[in-house]
């Protein structure tokens, strides 16, 4: 009988102390966490096809992961992750030929003038 008890108090904690747990998850604050490249689209509208990688590096900064492998694709990654709320994330992905813009894709729109190039 004494050991029935015992055990059954066992699991009553550990049962409770899992509960609690999911419960303190959503008490306790956490810091938004933002990670990458911040980009708003007024600076996205400035890139044109025919820009260097150099041009690009000055308009919107050097991504933060760069790819070791390929030199001529560029991504920007942006997440936010608040404290509440759902998570925010973004993407731009720049493709180079011979070190000039060639393309734009991902979550930005293409600027109107994208296929003028500054040079015209």
């Amino acid at each position: 009988m004494k050991d029935t008890v015992i055990k059954l108090s066992a699991v009553a904690a550990i049962v409770l102390g899992v509960a609690s747990c999911s419960t303190l998850n959503e008490m306790v604050y956490r810091i938004d966490l933002p990670q990458g490249n911040y980009l708003e689209q007024r600076d996205v509208e400035k890139l044109r096809v025919g820009m260097t990688q150099e041009q690009v590096a000055f308009v919107l900064g050097r991504p933060v992961a760069q790819n070791a492998f390929d030199n001529d694709r560029w991504v920007y990654l942006y997440e936010m992750n608040p404290n509440s709320g759902k998570v925010f994330r973004k993407e731009l992905i720049l493709d180079f030929n011979a070190g000039l813009l060639v393309d734009m894709t991902g979550d930005f729109e293409k600027p109107s003038d994208f296929d003028t190039p500054l040079d015209s």
